[in-house]
């Protein structure tokens, strides 16, 4: 199959969706890999790799994409809706029970694409979100402890404190991959930490990581009342695979906060789950409402593009081969693969984003045939 991979667009998205290893892998494997120049320079890799690896170098993206399949890392930005066509196998993050343009786009030109963030195993794991979670949550904290500072328009706490003042409260709106990775590095730098999620049997697991170096508390509406205001840093760590995620924290609750205090929502790129967050970027990640500093950057892991790339092509290079091998009949060969079809035969195919836009599917079953 031949494979383009474009450089990415997104502001300050510095990750790229194929390593060199990756394409020299692809390649030995009989496939043809077309990459823009300069699509790896920002996580480390040169042209020169590329070329090494087998690659063939275009200095058009209109070329990339004009490949049977494409592999991106991030959502296609507007002005690369001129590249879908009918005959396109697109791989990469979608996230569009937040993106309506690009779902209607995606139908409108007949686009078959597969989204990272809903493949899901048998056990219900999300194996290509998996690797990108841990590092924004990870990387939450690390903003978080930032924006706390003065400087930075924050109300000038260190979240580890020092001997006779207190450390700063880091409260964490979900247990699962994400919220379990920002306790991690709380804990690390010495915060007081709470994790809060509505599964009590992923409270009980979460004892056996964190004992009582983290209070776990059942999250209900008058509990996220009581806490919230009390947070240094708000975490929201809320993810429904291929839903928007559902909002927990009004904009009156937000009011309450302290002044300086700071809101980091990983969910944005699903919608997020505090009412006053929404979509910021690298080049300017954060805003002030109700007196709070709000980050809401959705490609939080661009920050770390070196670690992230390598990361994400850990997990996603064996469904790569698949697709290049089988086209569409990987689909039916793989079944998380599969769940990881969002639109196809120009209609949404994915139950979850179908209830996000009832009107623009019938959400048919697809004919799942080779491209």
């Amino acid at each position: 199959m031949q494979i383009g991979l474009p450089k990415e667009i997104k502001d300050q998205e510095f990750r790229v969706g194929l390593t060199p290893a990756s394409v020299k892998t692809l390649c030995q494997a009989g496939h043809a890999v077309v990459v823009e120049t300069g699509a790896g320079a920002g996580a480390g890799f040169s042209d020169e790799d590329y070329v090494k690896a087998g690659a063939t170098l275009v200095s058009d993206p209109a070329v990339a994409w004009a490949q049977s399949m494409v592999v991106k890392v991030k959502e296609p930005q507007l002005s690369e809706y001129e590249y879908f066509r009918e005959d396109l196998l697109l791989f990469t993050y979608l996230h569009l029970a937040a993106e309506r343009p690009l779902t209607e786009a995606l139908i409108d030109r007949g686009v078959t694409a597969i989204a990272y963030e809903t493949v899901t195993t048998p056990d219900g794991k999300l194996p290509l979100l998996t690797p990108m979670s841990i590092i924004a949550g990870r990387l939450s904290v690390q903003f978080g402890a930032r924006y706390l500072e003065r400087q930075q328009g924050g109300r000038g706490v260190l979240l580890g404190g020092v001997p006779g003042v207190p450390a700063g409260q880091v409260t964490i709106l979900g247990g699962g991959v994400v919220g379990t990775e920002a306790a991690r590095i709380a804990v690390g730098m010495g915060a007081r930490v709470q994790i809060l999620d509505i599964n009590a049997d992923r409270l009980a697991y979460l004892e056996t990581l964190f004992g009582s170096r983290v209070e776990l508390l059942y999250s209900s509406p008058a509990e996220i009342e009581r806490v919230v205001p009390q947070a240094d840093l708000l975490i929201g760590a809320v993810l429904v695979p291929g839903r928007k995620a559902p909002t927990l924290v009004s904009r009156q609750l937000v009011a309450q906060m302290q002044p300086g205090s700071v809101i980091i929502d990983v969910a944005v790129d699903q919608g997020g789950c505090i009412e006053t967050l929404r979509p910021t970027s690298h080049s300017h990640p954060t805003y002030v409402e109700a007196g709070v500093v709000h980050f809401g950057v959705p490609n939080m892991p661009g920050a770390t593009p070196w670690t992230a790339t390598l990361a994400l092509n850990n997990s996603t290079l064996p469904y790569v081969l698949k697709l290049a091998s089988h086209g569409r009949d990987a689909l039916t060969m793989d079944t998380a693969l599969r769940q990881g079809l969002n639109v196809a035969d120009r209609a949404i195919v994915h139950p979850a984003v179908h209830e996000v836009f009832p009107d623009l599917s019938d959400c048919p079953t697809p004919a799942l045939a080779p491209n």
